[in-house]
């Protein structure tokens, strides 16, 4: 039986990356308005709520071997697509996440528990040794060599938008918190008190860091990805997934269904919001910085407002989106 709840949260953690997508797109400065703290709130923790999600997936449905390189394949594909035009694609970073994960398939939950803890904690010494600043222009967000091989090793490895060093972290942890029954009557409240403890124990080392390098690795920033980053980012996902598992149980109303809706066509919705919602904005000429933080929220919550209305409609008649329709086809 489908958890309802994980499709929701899948939805949620989308309508997290357009608010934070769109805004970067818009060239929005970051505020200290209430629509401002929701969506600096999001960045970085949006994207881990996703990766965790798809550990979870990941552990629920046990693919095979086949299945797992077939999806990679399909992933790694339709992102470096992606990347022609939106250099911070995700897809092609979940296909060597599912590589990664294929050796470690059939691990108990503690044992990749700690596998991602060592994870996030080893890649500090990346950040030490090596300099996370190559290749980068970070006044206009380009890498300069990702089209080569070295570049693009380092880019998907250590210092792109979501390097498998140190995220590969979420993906084991969401393996891991797939390994447990999510029913259990108890689920909920221990994932809430779990992840509030770790939320703000992620935050604590920040408050207290000299400033300069090292800061940049013990706060909670998404870039560079320090370990206090993964372990705030993964308390967050799991108040996020505790919350909704308690307001999803027994039966649902149809707005949970709505909601659902959206999680189960996540990958079509992920290319629209660049392809369309993005699309939009530079067809009007928006992408230089004319609209204001509210604007642009506003902006986010219609086009998320569309995307259920299109995915309910979508449902009545298809069991699967049209990119999960052919990634089903073609992988498994």
């Amino acid at each position: 039986m489908r958890l309802i709840g994980l499709d929701i949260a899948r939805f949620l953690a989308f309508f997290g990356m357009v608010l934070v997508n769109f805004r970067i797109a818009a060239e929005v400065a970051p505020g200290s308005g209430a629509v401002s703290i929701l969506t600096n709130a999001m960045e970085g923790r949006a994207a881990a709520l996703f990766v965790v999600l798809a550990g979870i997936g990941m552990s629920l449905a046990q693919p095979g071997s086949l299945t797992v390189l077939k999806r990679a394949a399909f992933l790694f594909v339709v992102g470096l697509i992606n990347l022609m035009i939106f250099d911070a694609d995700i897809l092609h970073y979940y296909a060597l996440y599912f590589l990664c994960a294929l050796p470690v398939l059939t691990l108990s939950a503690r044992a990749l528990f700690w596998l991602g803890g060592c994870l996030s904690v080893g890649s500090l010494a990346l950040h030490l040794g090596f300099s996370y600043d190559q290749g980068w222009d970070w006044d206009t967000l380009t890498y300069a060599d990702f089209w080569t091989l070295p570049g693009f090793v380092r880019h998907s490895l250590f210092n792109g938008w979501h390097p498998v060093f140190p995220w590969m972290a979420f993906m084991l942890i969401g393996m891991g918190l797939g390994k447990l029954d999510l029913r259990a009557d108890h689920r909920p409240r221990q994932f809430i008190t779990i992840g509030l403890a770790l939320t703000l124990g992620g935050l604590i080392p920040g408050w207290f860091a000299p400033a300069g390098d090292l800061q940049d690795l013990l706060n909670t920033a998404p870039i560079p990805p320090g370990p206090f980053y993964i372990l705030s980012a993964t308390g967050s996902a799991m108040v996020v997934l505790g919350l909704i598992l308690a307001l999803t149980r027994g039966d649902t109303g149809r707005w949970a269904r709505v909601l659902a809706t959206g999680g189960r066509q996540s990958l079509t919705l992920y290319l629209a919001h660049i392809l369309l919602g993005m699309g939009l904005l530079e067809g009007l000429g928006l992408l230089n910085g004319a609209l204001t933080a509210t604007q642009i929220f506003l902006y986010s919550l219609a086009f998320c407002g569309l995307c259920l209305i299109y995915t309910w409609a979508w449902s009545r008649r298809f069991s699967r989106g049209p990119l999960e329709a052919m990634m089903r086809k073609l992988a498994g």
